[in-house]
C-alpha cells in the first residue's frame, strides 16, 4: 500500500483562508458585546466547527448595533 501525498499547494490557500477566518472571529469577539452566550463559548464554537461556528457567531453572536 503507498502513501497518498497530499497536494499542499491546493490545500494551503484554503488552511490559510479558514486560520485568517478564525482569527477575524476571534479578534472581533475580543472587542464586540455577545448574546445568548458568554465569549468563552463563542471562542471555542468558532475554533471547533469552522467556518460554521464563525458564521454563527458573526450572524447572531454579536450584540445590534455593533456590526462593520
Amino acid at each position: 500500500m503507498t502513501a497518498v501525498e497530499i497536494p499542499w499547494a491546493a490545500v494551503a490557500p484554503a488552511l490559510l483562508l479558514a486560520v485568517a477566518f478564525v482569527g477575524y472571529c476571534l479578534y472581533d469577539l475580543s472587542r464586540s458585546g455577545v448574546k445568548h452566550l458568554p465569549k468563552w463559548a463563542w471562542a471555542i464554537i468558532c475554533v471547533v466547527s469552522i467556518p460554521l461556528g464563525g458564521i454563527v457567531y458573526l450572524l447572531a453572536g454579536r450584540e445590534p448595533g455593533e456590526r462593520g
